[in-house]
């Protein structure tokens, strides 16, 4: 049997990223506050996260609110490869830079970057960049585990166990089948459409 070689949940994880996001939902409700992150600037940051981290309908979903925000498909295709240091602007780059960190680190950032992007954004600005990283860690973490346990591959005793998996699995099997299905329709239909011929 294969490993699952993405992030995934366990029990203890888990039930801390809740504990973290329930503490600071005010904080989340107030994002739109801050005068230095517009939606845009939310989505690259949640889609330079997810590329990190690999889940697939974070991917799906980010990609289409990106675009629906006033990104190119090109830029997004670019922020998905993490190749986007040409299209971010000098204001977006230290966040972004700071989030492919964070994601890479499995949220155990390098002090000096942190100490960097507080100095760089300011208490507030850095405070919320951070909340926002957090938030889509949550989000492919979920969907990362969900592909682990219905697949199987989560079977590991340092990573999961036979009794979380299927609790999980009957908790969230209302909201992430759905996500699935969608997904997984999007690619089939995408690979229905006729291709351009090249001549």
């Amino acid at each position: 049997m294969n490993n699952f070689h993405k992030k995934i949940y366990t029990p203890r994880t888990l039930f801390h990223d809740i504990g973290y996001l329930s503490r600071n939902l005010p904080g989340m409700l107030n994002l739109r506050r801050d005068p230095g992150i517009n939606r845009q600037f939310v989505e690259k940051i949640m889609t330079v996260t997810t590329a990190v981290n690999g889940c697939v309908y974070c991917a799906w979903f980010h990609a289409g609110q990106a675009v629906r925000s006033g990104i190119s498909q090109t830029e997004v295709k670019n922020l998905l490869n993490l190749q986007f240091h040409a299209d971010a602007s000098d204001f977006e780059l230290p966040a972004l830079l700071y989030a492919q960190h964070v994601a890479e680190t499995d949220r155990h950032p390098d002090p000096d970057m942190t100490r960097n992007l507080y100095e760089y954004y300011g208490d507030q600005t850095a405070d919320n960049i951070r909340l926002i990283i957090r938030m889509i860690t949550f989000g492919n973490l979920y969907g990362n585990t969900w592909d682990a346990v219905i697949s199987r591959r989560a079977v590991r005793r340092d990573h999961s166990s036979l009794l979380f998996e299927l609790l999980f699995f009957t908790f969230n099997a209302p909201i992430a089948l759905p996500a699935m299905l969608a997904v997984k329709a999007k690619k089939l239909i995408k690979s229905l459409r006729p291709q351009p011929q090249i001549e």
